[in-house]
């Protein structure tokens, strides 16, 4: 229904758009509409990001990157509303001086074997990012999520100086003012 509304209005104001503007201007116009209106139909995508951060480490530089991509070679995600949804590949390399730690790519099954597949089957890889370093390594943490929510996965990963890479559901205390009162009575 809503594309038998949508197509004779959007038909209306490309009219208007040729009919008012200059034949140079009209292409341009026209180009932009139809990029809106495809990228409407398909399937979400969250946008690319590319942190990188210098962290130091035991008296050494580190360098950390993540780039994070949709990546249309991944099974499409919909929500219970039925809208489709582009996973994320997210590529963290960490590097010291000329030396490569770590260059690996991550999807939501990356974490298959501490994510339950009941909840990855309708989840993204939302985001990595740094978080800390301790004596084991670089800590950095992970969501896997429902698009579009706040229910998600906290996941840590830490890297060792060596390149090993371990993973871990992240524990998240969510502790109200109320839970704090109950257990003092």
């Amino acid at each position: 229904m809503k594309m038998k509304i949508c197509f004779p209005v959007c038909m209306a104001i490309l009219l208007l758009a040729a009919c008012s503007s200059p034949k140079k201007d009209r292409q341009e116009e026209l180009r932009i509409l139809m990029q809106d209106s495809i990228a409407k139909a398909g399937p979400q995508r969250m946008q690319v990001s590319d942190i990188k951060k210098t962290i130091a480490y035991k008296g050494k530089d580190y360098v950390s990157a993540v780039l994070r991509q949709p990546d249309e070679s991944l099974p499409i995600v919909k929500n219970e509303q039925g809208e489709k949804f582009v996973d994320n590949r997210i590529t963290l390399r960490l590097t010291c001086g000329d030396r490569k730690v770590l260059d690996k790519a991550f999807t939501k099954e990356s974490f298959a074997s501490i994510v339950d597949a009941s909840f990855l089957r309708h989840a993204i890889l939302e985001g990595l990012v740094f978080d800390e370093t301790t004596a084991q390594g670089f800590v950095y943490a992970a969501s896997v999520c429902y698009p579009q929510t706040d229910l998600y996965i906290p996941i840590r990963i830490t890297v060792s100086p060596d390149g090993s890479v371990t993973l871990a559901k992240d524990d998240i205390l969510d502790e109200t003012p109320t839970d704090a009162t109950e257990e003092q009575n």
